[in-house]
């Protein structure tokens, strides 16, 4: 590997502040959404952009100044798996302070609130999801951190689209100020309700729920339709069905979402 390169990539994932990208769609998420991205490798420059050319028309030519061909026996020495596009990057995290700001502001679509999930998968594939439906953002509780490469690999680096942070529970009125609708058993049919647009929708694990000092927060509880018997649904499909429902209404009202808060 050239020598330069490596020491670029070692340096750039030392720094706390740097995201790992893995793989082409990560990539080229992150670059339209803002991400200042250090450095991104390929096993084949040439298969690289031939999926720009496929895939992201728009970013062929930052795409072509930006990858470094390293061999494929190298590449598997820097990232953990290597992703079948053969693309890996590292980038930093958007500002926190943006971030925040992204949450405090006067909102217009909800923001998902993750109350301690486990799987790194399904908070990425949250993700995804709020970033396509155009919901302000995603907060977790709890330890698990909503930037771990595996969960930004799930999302294919949506991260940069939408507000991603991690916060105490009792940091959420302040730092993401709404009522609070928690998803739980004991709540109303979703069906019968108008979810705000300024709403904190919270849900909670799939074996567990909502802890006890989330669920004495809420200002209202919420249930999702579900059959006798079966007990309960994906984290992912459950956030889902929910923001699906809000969405409905905010489509008839003609917004199209907020806009993603600054990269550093």
């Amino acid at each position: 590997m050239n020598g330069d390169v490596l020491r670029r990539w070692r340096a750039a994932a030392a720094d706390d502040g740097v995201v790992l990208l893995d793989g082409f769609h990560a990539l080229k998420h992150a670059l339209r959404f803002g991400a200042r991205v250090r450095i991104a490798v390929t096993a084949s420059r040439a298969d690289a952009l031939a999926l720009a050319d496929d895939l992201a028309p728009d970013l062929r030519g930052r795409l072509d100044g930006l990858l470094v061909e390293v061999p494929d026996r190298e590449l598997r020495e820097l990232v953990p798996r290597r992703h079948p596009t053969g693309v890996a990057a590292l980038a930093g995290r958007p500002d926190p302070a943006a971030v925040l700001a992204a949450l405090r502001a006067p909102r217009t679509a909800p923001v998902v609130v993750l109350d301690r999930p486990r799987n790194l998968g399904n908070v990425g594939a949250v993700v995804r999801l709020a970033a396509g439906v155009g919901v302000t953002g995603v907060v977790t509780t709890g330890d698990t951190d909503p930037w771990h490469p595996n969960a930004v690999r799930g999302a294919a680096g949506l991260h940069y689209a939408t507000a991603v942070a991690r916060l105490p529970v009792d940091e959420l009125p302040a730092a993401a100020p709404g009522p609070l609708y928690a998803l739980d058993p004991a709540g109303a049919d979703l069906r019968t309700l108008r979810l705000p647009d300024d709403a904190l929708l919270a849900f909670g694990s799939e074996r567990h729920g909502i802890s006890a000092d989330l669920r004495t927060r809420a200002d209202r509880l919420v249930s999702l339709p579900m059959r006798p018997q079966v007990s309960s649904y994906n984290l992912a499909t459950s956030v889902a069905m929910a923001l699906y429902h809000w969405s409905r209404d905010a489509d008839r009202s003609g917004d199209s979402g907020p806009a993603a808060p600054g990269a550093r």
